[in-house]
This record gives C-alpha cells, structure tokens and sequence, in this order.
C-alpha cells in the first residue's frame, strides 16, 4: 500500500527534517518522527533522511532491549548460583519428633527388661 504525499505530509518531513539536521533527535521524537510515513517514491522534505532516523532508531531500541534482557537473565543466573552456594540452613531442636521418641522409649524399655534377666 502506497502513501499519497499531501501537503501536510511534505510540511511535516520538512520540519521532521529540519529537526534532524539540527540534531535534535527528542523534538524530533515529540513532533512525530516515527509514526511519520513518506510516501514510497518522494524524499519531499527529506524523507529519506527521516526513513534512515527511524530505522536507527528503532535498531538503537532494540539493542537496548535485548541488553536489558541480558543483565536481567545474568542477574537472575548470578542469583540462583548464590542460592546453590549458601550453606543449608538446619534447624536444630532438642526435642525428638513424637515417632522418634516412642521408639526410643520402646527401645529403652526392651534393653531394661533385657538386662533384669
């Protein structure tokens, strides 16, 4: 699908471009530069400069993206390397569970009938 160039289309790539070549790629940015689309055929206004802006751009904010995802995936690999290195934590109690006891008392009980005898 091709895009007819209006004249407020060829305004916009004008002042998009203008933008640019001041290097005030923010302005840019609030004033529209990438949902701007040129027509196929024209570089009215310098469309190909604005075309060449926004696949940086979006090349810049993909990078980002996947740099955010790596620190995210180390921080998450450096955590679970922690977690496989601390020590178990054991709780220790003075008191036998209540099956352990009764089988120590069962056992205590054997022994001394065992020695009566």
């Amino acid at each position: 699908m091709t895009h007819a160039c209006t004249p407020a289309d060829r305004e916009q790539a004008r002042h998009l471009a203008a933008l640019l070549d001041a290097d005030d790629v923010d302005a840019a940015l609030d004033a529209g530069l990438m949902d701007f689309t040129a027509c196929e055929n024209c570089d009215a206004g310098g469309a190909g400069k604005i075309r060449a802006a926004q696949a940086t751009l979006q090349t810049v904010w993909a990078a980002r993206e996947r740099y955010r995802a790596r620190e995210a995936r180390l921080q998450r690999i450096a955590g679970e390397r922690a977690a496989r290195r601390a020590p178990a934590q054991v709780q220790k109690t003075g008191a036998l569970p209540a099956s352990a006891a009764a089988i120590l008392e069962r056992a205590k009980a054997k022994a001394a009938q065992c020695s009566q005898q």
